[in-house]
């Protein structure tokens, strides 16, 4: 199929690589402005950019789709058989979506209609989902409500971080595009239940704030869906203090405040939680500093047992 994708960040890279790989045909890609970014606000292009350069293929960077007519002239004059989405990060208007032969078509990462919106994997870790997937449907004028041509579902696994979760789904998901490519002119759509829908906004960095009053349980699934970005963070002696990676201490009850530390030790720091509970921070990082485990964090930074992480 002669194909124009829209994407950008490092997750849809391997679904534009698939789509080559097994014969298709990419016109052109589409993705969002090159940006400032990191500590020394350096501007870069997106992951889908710099791959699909390395492939002399012609890339397109509206920073308003809706509001770029050359691009959507430049799409009629390719004529292309489909375009496939997958984390553009842009509201596509009608006047694309409807242009291929067999319209645009969405790669999602939950098992819809749950989830719609931005941050599905993050979302479904915080909520303490069992299960998620993905799901590829027809895109529409609405946010994530086309109607359905494949999922395929998996189990969050309980240790499972946000990046590792969508590196599986991605997995997954590079296969079952592929699938449904092939069987383009059979596959009947689904309306999906609306009465079912839920969604996943965008995040914001103060929800990342670890509350230590919930239980071990809930600090838990912030720090693995908010890892890496916007990142489950705490203070301690009013400076910030972001937490990467952790995990509960089953075997250890608490009955002290919330937030109070137990233990400092090579192992992580352990902090009381909510409801008798005990977390251990093992990889921590002062803001604006290098990612340390504990052990080298708790070299330069001195934490006591009966201090607090406010």
């Amino acid at each position: 199929m002669r194909v124009i994708f829209f994407g950008s960040p490092a997750i849809a890279v391997p679904f534009l690589e698939k789509l080559l790989l097994t014969g298709h045909t990419v016109e052109s890609v589409v993705t969002q402005p090159d940006r400032p970014s990191g500590r020394g606000k350096i501007t870069k292009a997106p992951p889908v950019k710099q791959f699909a350069q390395k492939r002399a293929i012609p890339v397109f960077q509206p920073a308003k789709i809706r509001q770029a007519e050359e691009v959507t002239a430049e799409i009629k004059q390719i004529n292309p058989d489909i375009n496939i989405v997958v984390a553009y990060g842009q509201i596509i208007p009608a006047s694309i979506i409807y242009l291929p032969r067999f319209k645009s078509i969405n790669v999602h990462f939950s098992l819809l209609p749950k989830y719609r919106g931005a941050a599905p994997v993050q979302w479904a870790i915080l909520n303490g989902e069992k299960k998620t997937g993905v799901t590829i449907f027809e895109l529409n004028e609405k946010m994530d409500e086309g109607d359905i041509l494949a999922t395929e579902a998996t189990d969050i696994l309980e240790s499972e971080n946000a990046p590792q979760l969508e590196a599986r789904l991605a997995q997954m998901g590079t296969t079952l595009l592929i699938d449904t490519l092939a069987r383009i002119q059979d596959v009947r759509p689904i309306p999906q239940d609306h009465s079912q829908a839920s969604y996943a906004p965008r995040l914001n960095k103060e929800q990342g704030r670890i509350d230590w009053t919930k239980d071990a349980q809930r600090v838990d699934r912030t720090v693995r869906a908010l890892t890496p970005w916007p990142a489950a963070f705490t203070f301690f002696k009013g400076q910030r203090i972001i937490v990467h990676a952790g995990r509960i201490k089953a075997d250890r009850g608490f009955s002290g405040l919330p937030g109070q530390v137990l233990e400092a030790k090579k192992a992580g720091v352990e902090v009381g939680c909510g409801h008798g509970g005990v977390y251990v921070i093992e990889r921590l990082q002062q803001e604006n500093k290098k990612v340390l485990d504990a052990a080298e964090f708790l070299r330069g930074t001195k934490i006591n047992p009966a201090d607090f992480l406010e």
